[in-house]
């Protein structure tokens, strides 16, 4: 049997669904290989993975998008993992530069600096080595792993899942489990519960699992923080977003 070709985000909050995933009988099924966000949405657009955990704002450019999982990568209020840095206030910030590894948080940066924060420096695409940069009038978007212990760095830091929460009042869905085509029915019933069982396993994974800074407690960030299920108000959340951001939206975003 020809395997199913996954790809998924690399950071540490996927580690739970990953872990679940390769200990059930699916991973037999699938060949999996993890990427920054950016290149897991390049490979599930171009027909190089035939399902993936990909940024959001993705969906809106494949021709048949389709959410085939109950669990994602979300949040209900503060994320911890995804923020503008700054030594300044933000109305005082002239220029931004936004983080490549994500479109996703690149799109939502955008409608919060206009509707939730009204203010408007200037953007900037960042690459590699841009965090370094930042300073005085200059923050950054940043995301995924190189976030952690920045707070340390940076008097001023805006979470984006507690700013969207406040502009909108709905939790947040930054990446989620895209296919380009329906699958089995019997295939996702397992992967759900592969999902399942990867969350249910967060306090083992403490074990396993180095903690990146002294100061970053690992369960609570799986279970405080991150927000696995993709429920209905989820759902409503990644709904409005997407409207915000295109015009498309996925078989099976509304439940």
């Amino acid at each position: 049997m020809r395997k199913l070709r996954v790809t998924a985000v690399s950071y540490l909050n996927t580690k739970p669904l990953l872990y679940g995933l390769l200990q059930s009988p699916i991973a037999q099924q699938i060949e999996l290989k993890l990427d920054i966000p950016s290149i897991c949405a390049k490979r599930l657009k171009e027909g190089d993975a035939g399902l993936g955990l990909v940024p959001v704002a993705i969906i809106p450019e494949l021709d048949t998008p389709h959410l085939i999982s109950d669990y994602c990568i979300g949040t209900v209020g503060a994320v911890k993992t995804v923020a503008l840095y700054s030594e300044r206030p933000l109305e005082e910030v002239k220029e931004l530069y936004l983080d490549h590894h994500s479109r996703t948080s690149v799109e939502l940066t955008k409608l919060l600096l206009h509707g939730h924060w009204k203010v408007s420096p200037k953007l900037i695409p960042a690459s590699d080595g841009y965090i370094e940069t930042l300073g005085g009038d200059r923050a950054g978007l940043v995301i995924g792993d190189r976030t952690i212990g920045l707070e340390e760095r940076f008097p001023f830091v805006y979470d984006l899942g507690e700013a969207w929460l406040q502009y909108t009042g709905l939790p947040f869905v930054f990446a989620a489990w895209v296919s380009n085509r329906p699958l089995e029915p019997e295939f996702v019933e397992a992967f759900n519960r592969a999902m399942q069982q990867g969350i249910a396993h967060i306090p083992e994974l403490m074990y396993l699992l180095p903690s990146p800074h002294p100061n970053f407690d690992l369960e609570e960030y799986f279970t405080r923080f991150i927000s696995y299920e993709l429920d209905a108000r989820k759902r409503k959340a990644l709904a409005r977003f997407l409207e915000a951001v295109g015009p498309r939206a996925p078989v099976g975003l509304a439940h």
